[in-house]
């Protein structure tokens, strides 16, 4: 038996409606795609900043506390050893006049600047200079096991590696009639990745162009990553010593023995540029270290 009354027709989605909901569908969910790459792109980036920002933040520490450090114990140290004392508070090379005995020593080198100055290493650095440091000190005096006679230690810094920004560091221990350069020179190792201060020109000129460092590199040439005040001892005999620009000081106080306060500048780039405008992106330290152990 038939029921009264007809049945209403039940409707779905037709073809069109099905394929217009897919297309709204398939946008969102490519612009939520698009949006979360970016963003995994962008958190990538600042990871890399700041990884390159502590790394060198921890460097820049290292190397202010190995500068403090420099000339301990000094000359007049009671030991008649002189690998238990300082001959100078920084080291260079023995063809430029450095020696280990009789401390100090007696015809130091010159320190100059962009290359100039007469204390240069046989490797072709100058040590003392802008991107190559040899800092002559005891950085463990309370070590158990040499105390209290422990061997007095040539930490270098050199600006170097494959490309040329990796910031390189070695530890010799001092050797009598041994040069700080060939000594420090074989056992260089990686300290801080991507130190664009001596760039080649062409990446000086890209960082110059962006908008977010004009000023970065004065007039497109490399920063020093060292420069040196030194103590003035020719002009008072007085203490605390007058300070000068050590390339600006006379000749006789122009010399490692005399530097006093060393200024470092880091600028590091990150592995990868901004993921936004694909500019590289560079972080630039300023820190100070002060020598506070006298000559004498």
């Amino acid at each position: 038996m038939m029921l009264a009354g007809d049945k209403k027709r039940q409707r779905g989605f037709t073809l069109i409606e099905l394929l217009t909901a897919l297309g709204i569908f398939l946008l969102i969910t490519g612009a939520a795609f698009t949006l979360l790459s970016s963003s995994q792109q962008r958190y990538r980036t600042e990871s890399q900043v700041l990884t390159s920002f502590q790394e060198a933040r921890l460097g820049l520490d290292q190397m202010v506390r190995d500068i403090n450090d420099a000339g301990f114990p000094p000359a007049t140290y009671v030991n008649a050893d002189p690998t238990r004392v300082t001959s100078t508070p920084f080291a260079w090379s023995t063809g430029a006049g450095y020696s280990t005995n009789p401390p100090p020593p007696p015809n130091p080198c010159q320190i100059g600047t962009a290359g100039g100055g007469t204390c240069f290493t046989a490797s072709g650095g100058a040590a003392p200079g802008d991107f190559d440091i040899i800092i002559e000190t005891n950085p463990n005096p309370g070590d158990p096991t040499c105390a209290p006679n422990c061997p007095v230690q040539w930490i270098r810094y050199q600006l170097g590696g494959p490309n040329g920004t990796t910031l390189m560091r070695a530890v010799a221990n001092k050797a009598s009639g041994a040069d700080p350069d060939g000594s420090t020179l074989g056992v260089l190792v990686p300290f801080v990745q991507n130190v664009v201060n001596n760039s080649p020109n062409l990446q000086i000129g890209q960082f110059q162009l962006s908008a977010a460092y004009p000023a970065v590199f004065p007039g497109g040439n490399p920063v020093p990553i060292f420069q040196y005040t030194c103590d003035t001892p020719s002009v008072s005999q007085s203490l605390p010593l007058p300070t000068a620009a050590c390339p600006l000081a006379a000749g006789a106080d122009n010399s490692p023995n005399n530097i006093r306060d060393v200024a470092i500048t880091l600028i590091v780039a990150a592995p990868l540029p901004d993921a936004t405008t694909g500019q590289p992106r560079l972080v630039q330290l300023e820190g100070r270290g002060r020598r506070i152990n006298p000559n004498q």
